[in-house]
């Protein structure tokens, strides 16, 4: 009985330490996730652990750290410029589709890098990464899987040493 329906005792420093690692791998993730609006320059994991203390963010042990770290994003939005950072996409459309499914992705794109139009329209941009999921459905719909979207990369961000005047 015990075995089956009984639950495991875990002790307060067990919890502790269980908490705290979660809050360090939320931390980690927004790290990843976000840059700084102006420079486009990540954010260091010590910082938003810091900015997280601030806003006085707790932990839920039953919520996964990725749905907690979107949460912290929005929160940590309020007094902290801090942006997700953008993906790098490619569509390849058919001629025919391309332009009414352009102005359609239009206000989903937040910048065009290039566009080449031959024998088919071809877009390099970038896009908040919550668009992702609804710019993808546009195009397998409106093409019927003629189009086509490449994740060029999952995070545009600048490298390199800062300048300083």
């Amino acid at each position: 009985q015990i075995l089956s329906k009984g639950e495991l005792q875990v002790s307060d420093k067990e919890r502790h330490t269980q908490l705290e690692q979660m809050f360090r791998d939320i931390a980690t993730i927004v790290a990843d996730k976000c840059v700084n609006p102006e420079t486009k320059r990540p954010y260091t994991v010590i910082l938003i652990e810091r900015a997280m203390k601030d806003i006085h963010y707790s932990v839920k042990p039953n919520k996964s750290t990725k749905q907690q770290a979107l949460e912290v994003i929005r929160q940590l939005k309020e007094t902290m410029q801090i942006e997700r950072a953008h993906m790098r996409l490619r569509f390849i459309l058919p001629a025919k589709e391309g332009k009414k499914l352009k102005e359609k992705l239009k206000p989903l794109i937040k910048v065009i890098e290039s566009e080449d139009f031959q024998e088919q329209l071809e877009i390099v941009c970038l896009v908040d990464p919550g668009c992702f999921r609804e710019i993808d459905e546009l195009i397998r719909s409106d093409t019927k899987g003629r189009g086509t979207l490449e994740v060029l990369s999952l995070k545009d961000v600048e490298e390199g040493e800062e300048k300083l005047e």
